[in-house]
């Protein structure tokens, strides 16, 4: 059996897997042309959305495709097949992103930007911080990312709500509401964190209605898809303190252009997609657990419904 990696960190995949699982095939790269050589000699995939959706677009089809990223919007893009079996990758980005929404939170709390921009102005700031305890975190997308950046807080003594596709009871979270709630859950935050993938109903969420039930001191931390939010909405929304700031890690365009808005929007900080990096020994443990589930008919771990998206 053919394994393609198709990674710019294929060499670690590749030792890895080959560690645990000596029968297969490897054949692995990051270069285009190198791959299409030998797609489709290869009945199993395992890679990166964007390496990987051109191959498909030529005709290249495996059996089974183990994403290496939580999204997997370049696989869903229009004309290309959905005959085979697609997974993404799921519980290993859990604590990264949990560990990432903390260390804003605190940051903001403890003003660690505004000492820092104080310093840069040689002006002592004497403004005293807050503490978590007691902060309104709203967790907009209650998947398995949701969950762990929800068990990561709980310990800190914030109040956390959650908004989903559907209502339900899930701790640590208070309640869990539907969509359509989402403008009272919003104006009752402190920090919205948004971490919806990129689905038609979730596209353009954060637009100026929205934007508009946001409390004056609240953040938004968008770690989910860049396509939630419009843009220019959030920049207007910004400019006219209707929230205290923002945080965002995922662009509609990346790298971001030159000239875009959110270069110069007040109180928006960019992070440059760098919220949640596969761990390449998490994501190939995750590949082999799928690997024995493939082979001996078991249910695979985050596979893809192509009619919703994710």
């Amino acid at each position: 059996m053919r394994l393609l990696i198709a990674e710019e960190d294929h060499a670690l995949y590749a030792e890895r897997i080959r560690s645990a699982r000596p029968e297969l095939q490897l054949v692995a790269g990051a270069q285009l042309e190198q791959l299409r050589a030998v797609a489709g000699e290869c009945d199993l995939w395992l890679g990166q959305p964007d390496l990987l959706a051109p191959l498909l677009r030529e005709g290249a089809r495996p059996q089974w495709l183990q994403s290496t990223w939580a999204g997997i919007t370049p696989l869903l893009a229009e004309g290309l097949p959905r005959d085979y079996r697609l997974t993404r990758a799921v519980g290993i980005f859990g604590q990264v992103m949990a560990e990432y929404v903390l260390g804003h939170l605190l940051a903001h709390e403890r003003r660690l930007f505004a000492r820092l921009a104080a310093q840069v102005e040689q002006r002592w700031d004497h403004s005293l911080p807050r503490s978590l305890r007691g902060r309104r975190v709203l967790v907009v997308g209650c998947g398995d990312i949701g969950q762990a950046v929800a068990d990561f807080l709980q310990p800190f003594g914030v109040e956390l709500r959650g908004v989903a596709s559907q209502a339900r009871e899930q701790a640590p979270f208070l309640d869990v509401a539907a969509m359509d709630q989402l403008p009272q859950r919003v104006a009752w935050a402190d920090y919205v964190v948004n971490l919806l993938p990129d689905t038609p109903a979730t596209r353009d969420l954060y637009d100026a209605r929205l934007l508009a039930h946001f409390r004056p001191q609240a953040v938004l931390i968008n770690a989910g898809r860049g396509v939630a939010v419009v843009d220019a909405d959030l920049v207007a929304a910004l400019e006219r303190n209707q929230l205290a700031g923002a945080v965002i890690d995922v662009c509609r365009e990346e790298p971001l252009p030159p000239g875009h808005a959110f270069w110069n929007a007040p109180r928006l900080l960019l992070t440059g997609h760098s919220s949640a990096p596969t761990d390449p020994l998490l994501m190939s443990e995750l590949f082999i657990d799928n690997l024995a589930r493939w082979q001996s008919g078991e249910a695979l771990r985050g596979e893809v419904d192509f009619a919703r998206g994710y």
